[in-house]
């Protein structure tokens, strides 16, 4: 596979809930509601692209592909 050094557009995100700080890893531009392991509140709402956050972003989750 050849690298075009284009940088992906979505990314995995860590994302702590806003009811119980539990911290999930999601992905930003998920296609379906995505709800916290812990208690069940909504983390994630699929927007048809990017998703709708509901939650704090804590960081950008990225992995060195060789």
């Amino acid at each position: 596979m050849s690298d075009t050094g284009k940088n992906p557009k979505s990314r995995f995100i860590r994302v702590k809930c806003r009811d119980c700080d539990n911290v999930q890893t999601v992905f930003d531009r998920a296609s379906s509601k995505v709800v916290c392991q812990v208690c069940g509140s909504t983390m994630v709402l699929p927007r048809g692209g990017k998703a709708e956050i509901h939650g704090e972003i804590l960081e950008r989750v990225d992995k060195d592909i060789e």
